[in-house]
């Protein structure tokens, strides 16, 4: 927001300010106005809208941030060139003294008071339309040079034609001529050879007069040039008509000809090595293509091979075996006339096409055929809902059976399962540690299970380190139950989720 000149407020009045500020960023209030009555945009940040302490604005204003120290006194007009205020007819000092002859008129004097910039300004001054003459010079120029070229060329014409009818045939060395008269220039430049560079002559394969491929399509997401390599790989207008564009990327040319065949050979070699042939493309190229060659005629077989197999089973609907026309267009040229009552007057009437399985035989009294009816993924009868095939037609009676059946199964399987949801829990058992009913007057020492504990830790140790273990073992084969209980204690098994975190 535009201040004035920073004054000392409370924080009530500072408080009020930026709630001011706020309403007035969300809408709420009016903007604040400046000197001019102009309103001020309440979302500019305050180190651009406060004016310096130096200027004492009294009033919020963005004057601070024009160029308010600009003098009116520079201008940016220059000289009239050329122009003529007076001419005199008589003699003037330092105009021919005698014969009052070739006096010429008075040039127009002017004085500019100019600033930094306009002094030092190269254009200023400058006249665009003058530039007109040079690019008429220019192209006269070019004019000129192309009527004699077309000249020479139709002279060179004229002494072939003359050639060609004296002795008949055509000379090598006009061929050559032909070729160097080429649009494409020779450019002079330096070569890098073994011999530490010489200078030699590269053919510029560049038109200048196309346009380049960076300017084909101006749109910042457009396909990428490297100016590096001077490499453009996808293609600038993917949407143009591809008759009218004579540039497609780098990569249209990577994808055709015999770079494509290339890249189908390298890929060759790779696989065949992979799969363990000794082959290799750069240690031995002729090998890899006589490969490859075959490689191509065996597959071509194959499919061929696999084509007359396919042809033969099931036969060829692109063959030239003319189709009868009935079987073609489903018609034919026959003519039938029937009467009101749908009967024949005239001609023969057309058969349908039937297949050669048997078509509406009811087979057991059945009044459908099998297959009209679908449950449970079984085919059936429609007629009686039977999923047998050979079954005898029970009709609506089987239906009504079937449906009762089916409710009886139901309302005994209910109670079943009832009673399975209400049965007791089972009965936990506390086993013991050899494996039985642990029995009621088991007692256990405590002090004595805590002894059989440290036993049972020091046995894991020395198992784990054998270096500890003693070379006279003596065993015991009385098991106390405290001993017992340490072991099971101490035991790890191997479906508890927690046996990790055990130690």
């Amino acid at each position: 927001m535009a201040t004035a000149s920073v004054a000392f407020k409370s924080r009530e009045d500072h408080r009020k300010q930026l709630e001011l500020e706020e309403a007035r960023k969300a809408g709420l209030a009016p903007a604040e106005v400046d000197e001019d009555g102009k309103e001020i945009n309440p979302h500019i940040p305050q180190y651009m809208s406060s004016a310096p302490w130096y200027l004492n604005a009294e009033r919020p204003s963005l004057k601070h941030q024009r160029k308010w120290k600009s003098d009116p006194n520079y201008t940016k007009s220059w000289y009239d060139r050329g122009a003529k205020i007076y001419q005199a007819d008589k003699y003037r000092k330092g105009a021919s003294k005698w014969t009052n002859m070739h006096i010429g008129p008075d040039e127009k004097i002017e004085s500019f008071e100019l600033d930094y910039d306009g002094k030092r300004d190269r254009w200023n001054g400058f006249d665009p339309a003058t530039y007109v003459l040079v690019i008429e010079r220019y192209e006269a120029r070019d004019e000129a040079r192309r009527k004699y070229l077309k000249e020479q060329h139709l002279k060179k014409l004229e002494e072939k034609n003359s050639k060609q009818n004296g002795e008949g045939g055509v000379s090598d060395e006009d061929d050559d001529e032909d070729a160097l008269k080429m649009d494409f220039a020779k450019v002079k430049k330096r070569v890098r050879t073994t011999g530490g560079g010489s200078t030699g002559t590269v053919r510029n394969l560049r038109i200048w007069e196309d346009t380049a491929k960076y300017l084909l399509n101006l749109d910042i997401n457009s396909a990428y040039y490297d100016p590096k390599t001077q490499s453009m790989r996808e293609d600038p207008l993917p949407d143009a008509d591809p008759n009218e564009k004579f540039y497609g990327g780098d990569n249209q040319n990577r994808l055709s000809g015999q770079a494509l065949e290339f890249k189908q050979l390298n890929v060759h070699a790779w696989e065949a090595f992979e799969k363990g042939q000794d082959i290799h493309l750069q240690a031995a190229p002729s090998q890899a293509e006589l490969l490859y060659k075959n490689y191509k005629v065996i597959k071509e077989k194959l499919k061929s091979r696999l084509k007359d197999t396919i042809a033969e089973k099931y036969g060829n609907a692109a063959s030239k075996e003319e189709i009868p026309r009935e079987l073609l267009l489903g018609q034919s040229e026959r003519q039938v006339e029937y009467d009101h009552a749908g009967r024949i007057i005239q001609g023969v009437e057309s058969f349908l096409p039937r297949s050669k399985y048997e078509e509406d035989v009811y087979i057991n009294n059945h009044t459908s055929v099998w297959g009209s009816w679908w449950k449970d993924h079984q085919w059936g009868y429609k007629c009686c809902e039977q999923t047998i095939k050979n079954s005898y037609c029970t009709g609506a009676a089987g239906i009504e059976a079937a449906e009762a059946a089916v409710d009886l199964m139901k309302a005994n399987v209910a109670p079943k399962a009832a009673s399975e949801d209400m049965c007791a829990p089972a009965e936990e058992k506390n086993l013991a540690t050899w494996g039985t009913d642990v029995p009621d007057n088991l007692n256990l020492d405590q002090k004595q299970l805590a002894e059989a504990l440290r036993k049972e830790d020091e046995r894991k140790k020395e198992e784990k380190d054998e270096r500890k273990r003693k070379y006279n073992v003596r065993w015991n084969d009385e098991v106390t139950a405290e001993e017992m209980e340490a072991y099971r204690m101490k035991k790890i098994h191997h479906d508890d989720p927690m046996k990790d975190f055990l130690h």
